[in-house]
């Protein structure tokens, strides 16, 4: 097995962003397809089961922010470390990071199983869906950490600029929860039918599968893991620098699913109608950012390598490019929503107090993804800079100071069409934001440096 080399430094920018990207692009396409499909089958048992999904979707997203969070932390200082050579190190890292996300998690799912009752309830939850809610949760929070350290596992592969593999793992996940999902929830044979609950077994299944990949890649095909005991010193030392990035990357993606719960709970008051529709919307909204999510994955090892290899010019290149192709590619998606959205909301539920909300976001918010875009590739750059700090002032500005006052008062102003367009104008204004800091501070590191960011790079 060869040591992973700094390939990401060398060779054209735009050529890494495309060979890098189409795959994740596939991987979490797939992925996101899997979620879809489980939103369809749950649409078809019914409406409350719908609701129950969309009440877990803020609470799902946070524990996603964990391992995105981890997994920034982990992609940074594996990639920084292969951008300076130091391969040792990279594996060590790599090894470690795999440690802390299985600790961590486990508290988050013990945690998280102790409180479902008391946080559905804070979130808007109709007591008589506590019981349905429960039963969903339990199972996910039991599968957390195997979700988790598969997450982390693979940004450490992405970090060495191989995500071919990852995307494969991903891929195959996904056919596995699709298989799955229809026999679990209906039942089939001896399969008794387990309707919701059955959603979450699928899910667990197919993340375990990542999981159990995901540490036989890394061993014996990209040689990113060592069964040599750590040292306690070293161990630590590990930890500190991924948790350096990794806990402001956390806080960072948790800012998001709290707002979401906040506009969750708004909602409530129109009825489970309402956030049954919210839930619809937010899915297919998940899956129409896949290629936004992508190229947020690869950038930060992108980053990460060539700000250790001292080349700034191609970073700048980069986010130019990343820039620009969002603005294009989000214009597109708006206006294919803005045609579809109303038979797409349709595909979930024949109820039209469902359907209306879904559509209805999906004709306001999506004239801002563009922007949403640009937010993600930024903020996942500066992560990988090893400076997250700017990434979390973004994302709490976006969320919390922009997004969530706005919408409080456009609410009582406009009511449900209110709060969409309060979204929309928070991703433009951050999105336009980020753009303009992620430049910033790569021209700070290149006068802290002394180096020269005009370089002329092929494309």
């Amino acid at each position: 097995m060869a040591s992973p080399q700094a390939r990401l430094a060398q060779g054209s920018v735009g050529r890494h962003l495309v060979t890098m990207t189409v795959p994740v692009l596939l991987g979490i396409s797939a992925m996101m397809f899997g979620t879809f499909i489980d939103m369809w089958f749950i649409g078809q048992v019914g409406d409350r089961e719908l609701a129950a999904l969309s009440f877990a979707f803020p609470v799902l997203m946070v524990v996603t922010s964990v391992a995105i969070g981890l997994g920034a932390g982990t992609s940074s200082v594996v990639a920084r470390a292969i951008g300076s050579h130091n391969h040792r190190r990279a594996r060590r890292l790599a090894t470690d990071s795999l440690i802390l996300s299985f600790g961590i998690t486990a508290v988050v799912g013990v945690v998280g199983i102790l409180t479902i009752a008391p946080l559905f309830r804070l979130l808007g939850a109709p007591e008589d869906m506590i019981p349905l809610i429960a039963g969903y949760m339990n199972i996910l929070y039991i599968g957390v950490p195997f979700v988790v350290v598969g997450m982390v596992g693979m940004s450490s592969m992405r970090a060495t600029g191989d995500t071919k593999l990852p995307s494969i793992l991903m891929v195959a996940a996904s056919v596995v929860n699709v298989i799955l999902d229809p026999i679990l929830i209906f039942g089939f044979g001896p399969v008794p039918v387990m309707g919701l609950n059955g959603a979450a077994l699928a899910a667990l299944l197919s993340r375990f599968a990542i999981f159990v990949g995901t540490v036989y890649l890394m061993k014996y095909r990209l040689d990113m893991l060592t069964l040599n005991r750590p040292d306690k010193k070293e161990l630590l030392s590990s930890w500190r620098d991924i948790l350096h990035v990794g806990i402001p990357a956390a806080g960072t993606n948790a800012i998001i699913p709290v707002a979401t719960g906040v506009i969750t709970a708004m909602l409530a008051r129109y009825g489970p109608e309402a956030v049954a529709g919210f839930g619809v919307a937010s899915r297919v909204e998940s899956l129409m950012l896949v290629i936004f999510y992508a190229l947020s994955a690869i950038i930060g090892p992108f980053v990460g390598q060539n700000m250790s290899a001292n080349r700034p010019d191609r970073i700048f290149r980069a986010l130019r490019l990343c820039a620009l192709f969002c603005l294009g590619s989000g214009l597109v998606i708006a206006i294919l929503l803005a045609l579809t959205g109303g038979w797409v909301s349709g595909l979930f539920s024949e109820n039209p107090a469902v359907t209306d909300v879904s559509a209805l976001f999906l004709l306001v918010v999506p004239i801002s993804y563009g922007a949403y875009g640009m937010v993600m590739v930024m903020n996942a750059s500066f992560n990988g800079m090893g400076k997250p700090m700017p990434a979390v002032h973004i994302s709490v500005g976006r969320m919390m100071i922009i997004y969530v006052p706005l919408a409080i008062v456009a609410d009582r102003l406009f009511g449900v069409v209110g709060i969409f367009t309060a979204y929309m104008l928070a991703n433009i204004i951050t999105g336009l934001l980020a753009y303009v800091w992620a430049r910033a501070s790569v021209q700070g590191q290149c006068d802290a440096n002394g180096t020269a960011s005009a370089v002329v790079e092929p494309t």
